[in-house]
């Protein structure tokens, strides 16, 4: 018997390691950042899929900039969709999971990357291509200058100053750019190009006085001779100061100042220096060199550490160092991801040598560009300016149109066909990995317990409550098919989805129940994913003082998480439906748009920024808002989920026996809602909840309108909808956007008629 049992074993195994013939999913691939080089792998992977390999990409941007064309884009030349790689599309192409995290650390012996705000993510073979950023080691340069890197956050900090000039066009502005190379050049041009052009469109003489400071003797040093004059007499020419020779030892709030008396007074001071490296790759254990970047050898992989390979200006081959330039970052991203593929593969790999001499074209910011490569340079002329455009917009094209990617099957739920998946309770997943995902739960989260929880988590078969005799128990349940791919960000916005019941009632959550459906996977993958999912419960849970008290888990086609929950409330502060008085005011916590959003991301028509702003308020807790409710006399609360706004009002309007109006031009949307009101994209739930709601609503110029959908679109995690008297109703939305919430006052509640109940205003 035991002799035969371990025959199965073997034999199970031997299957489960097999994934190329068993397609499943056996080896994590994780890709940290979204650089140039990891942009292009994402790309190519999504044409040749790899089976039993997961992908997943790490990243705290959704939409990496293309640096050849960022000068441009400051210039004016771009659109910022014309060069940002979206890479939730590319994610999706690719079969990727996408984390929005930033990654800060990496335990080499387990094998895992630690993010800031998400649980440790397990990895096979590892790719990091997150760029650099300029060095800040200069007294107050980290406090009081704007790195050109993070490119996300200069831009930042460069709308801000674009917006200062078209508020303020009477008054004069100075910048200084320190950094000399040819980010700093550019920068300085195109800088001085785009705020000349503001002022002048504003009726003014251009008052923008930019400064480049440079600590070597002359520019754009490793260039070419004629090169550097030439690009020395364009910003002279261009009334560009250059300060050449100076070393900055001092940043103070809008001054610069250099060794050997130098001192310069500006409003902004934009930080171009040489790049500095991340310093958690060296602290986890990685070979790096003196500058602290990832050392690597011809196949772009780690010297340290054979599963690790690197790309792009966070790696230097050793052999065959190279400037920090996005065009090695290009280069580099077809051999990683076929090294990648071969390491999986356990072949051999192929070694990578990059170019000696490169071309680069250097943008004058007025639609002209100096081309140089080693000793020969040329112009400036437009017709160069027009080459570079080609060729950067051409690499951008590859990522807005995705070729049909080859056939391949599911990475999450392709199985053989012999493996069959039981029913029934043999449908749950493995007790071993319910008890080593629930273990590490325990060690990493303080899990809250109240009161009235007797027995909680896994002490028996049930979980005990003792209600107190003064309250009544409230109970609600909901559950959701995952949004997204990250299991522990679908844990966040389904507990925030079940709890809003409870807030809407007025009660105070105590205990939760989960039912967890996790897809086929290796035991391995299948803990992570449900540990990742209970976390995100966890965090919440935790937040609102709750308890996670028990649940159950089963496999199927997808990751679906549902969650009964109870809280407690006293019987006068109870918010019922039938609260609603006629002269309140209505008002929504959150804005509108989910469902047209997720809608318009399963077809691939959503912006990567429209769906992290999405998450962002799907992620918002409404419980802060409970206290300024009860605050201003708050008679009558429902959240907004499934129903869309129109259905979960007309369950308020109905029981309350009144009328309401609305004000569609006041209701709040989600960013990307309006472009996406304007096609035909809709919600799947859409049409049955405007025929639900139809015959109920009185509606004045309908056929012009088109915000009428914003009323039946459905929510996830949603706002909060709330009538309370009319004259609290200023305060009331001014406390809650003091608070971060989207809120806006949307209507009024009028006594009944005889006309439908809902009466909508364009």
């Amino acid at each position: 018997m035991g002799q035969r049992l371990g025959q199965r074993l073997g034999q199970e195994r031997a299957i489960a390691l097999d994934g190329y013939t068993a397609g499943i999913i056996v080896q994590d691939l994780v890709l940290i950042g979204g650089g140039h080089s990891h942009a292009i792998a994402l790309r190519q992977m999504g044409m040749h899929p790899m089976p039993g390999v997961r992908l997943t990409l790490v990243t705290d941007v959704w939409h990496t900039p293309y640096s050849g064309m960022l000068p441009g884009y400051v210039a004016g030349h771009y659109e910022f969709d014309q060069c940002h790689i979206d890479l939730l599309p590319l994610a999706k192409f690719a079969n990727a999971r996408l984390i929005s995290d930033r990654a800060i650390g990496l335990d080499l012996d387990r094998q895992q990357v630690h993010c800031a705000n998400h649980p440790p993510i397990s990895f096979d073979r590892l790719s990091i291509n997150i760029g650099s950023t300029p060095a800040t080691t200069v007294p107050g340069a980290a406090d009081h200058a704007i790195p050109a890197k993070p490119i996300s956050q200069f831009l930042h900090h460069w709308h801000a100053i674009l917006d200062q000039v078209r508020q303020r066009p009477e008054q004069p502005l100075s910048l200084a750019v320190v950094g000399g190379g040819a980010g700093g050049v550019e920068l300085a041009l195109s800088i001085q190009t785009h705020l000349s052009r503001l002022y002048r469109e504003a009726g003014q003489p251009p008052q923008v006085q930019v400064h480049l400071v440079h600590r070597g003797a002359e520019i754009l040093e490793g260039r070419d001779r004629w090169v550097r004059r030439r690009m020395l007499r364009i910003l002279q020419q261009r009334g560009i100061q250059v300060h050449l020779g100076v070393t900055v030892d001092q940043v103070l709030p809008g001054r610069l100042v250099g060794l050997g008396g130098f001192a310069l007074n500006c409003d902004r001071i934009l930080w171009v220096t040489q790049a500095s490296a991340a310093s958690w790759l060296a602290q986890a254990g990685l070979t790096t060199d003196e500058r602290g970047f990832l050392q690597v050898n011809a196949y772009l992989q780690s010297l340290s550490h054979p599963h690790v390979f690197a790309a792009g200006d966070i790696a230097t081959q050793i052999d065959h160092p190279r400037p920090k330039a996005g065009v090695f970052a290009v280069r580099q991203g077809p051999p990683l991801v076929n090294n990648l593929r071969r390491s999986l593969l356990g072949q051999s790999l192929q070694a990578y040598y990059p170019q000696r001499e490169f071309l680069i074209l250097i943008g004058t910011g007025d639609g002209q560009a100096v081309a140089s490569r080693g000793r020969w340079g040329l112009g400036p002329y437009r017709w160069l300016w027009r080459w570079k455009d080609h060729i950067d917009r051409t690499f951008m094209e590859q990522f807005a149109q995705f070729p049909v990617a080859s056939m391949g099957r599911s990475l999450d739920a392709a199985r053989d066909e012999d493996d069959m998946r039981c029913l029934g309770c043999g449908a749950k997943v493995g007790g071993a990995t319910l008890g080593r995902s629930l273990a590490r739960l325990r060690q990493t989260y303080s899990l809250t317990k109240p009161e009235t929880v007797q027995v909680g988590l896994g002490a028996d078969d049930a979980a005990v409550i003792q209600i107190p005799a003064d309250r009544l128990l409230v109970q609600t349940v909901d559950y959701l098919p995952a949004l997204v791919d990250d299991p522990f960000l679908a844990g966040q916005i389904t507990a925030h989805h079940c709890l809003n019941d409870l807030w809407a009632m007025g009660a105070t959550p105590q205990s939760v129940l989960a039912i967890a459906t996790l897809p086929p996977l290796p035991p391995q993958q299948q803990e992570e994913t449900l540990y990742h999912l209970l976390a995100g419960v966890v965090t919440v849970l935790n937040g609102a003082q709750a308890s996670l008290i028990g649940g159950h888990t089963s496999e199927g086609d997808r990751l679906a998480l549902g969650l009964t929950c109870n809280g407690l409330a006293v019987h006068q502060d109870l918010w019922r439906h039938q609260g609603l008085q006629p002269g309140q005011a209505l008002i929504l916590t959150k804005a509108l748009g989910t469902g047209l959003l997720f809608a318009a991301d399963m077809r691939r028509q959503a912006k990567g920024r429209w769906i992290e702003g999405a998450i962002a308020s799907m992620l918002q807790s409404n419980q802060s808002a409970i206290a300024v409710f009860r605050h201003h006399s708050v008679t009558a609360c429902t959240d907004v989920s499934g129903f869309g706004l129109a259905g979960h009002l007309l369950n308020l309007v109905q029981a309350s026996e009144v009328a309401v109006e609305l004000n569609l031009h006041t209701l709040p949307c989600l960013l990307g809602v309006e472009d996406l009101l304007l096609t035909q994209i809709r919600s799947s739930l859409d049409a049955q909840n405007v025929w639900a709601v139809l015959p109920y609503l009185q509606v004045h110029d309908m056929a012009t309108d088109d915000r009428m959908p914003l009323l039946f679109d459905p929510q996830t995690s949603g706002g909060l909808l709330a009538a309370l008297p009319d004259q609290q109703a200023i305060a009331c939305v001014e406390a809650l956007q003091a608070m971060g919430y989207a809120s806006r006052c949307i209507g009024r509640v009028l006594p009944r008629s005889e006309q439908p109940p809902i009466t909508v205003h364009p």
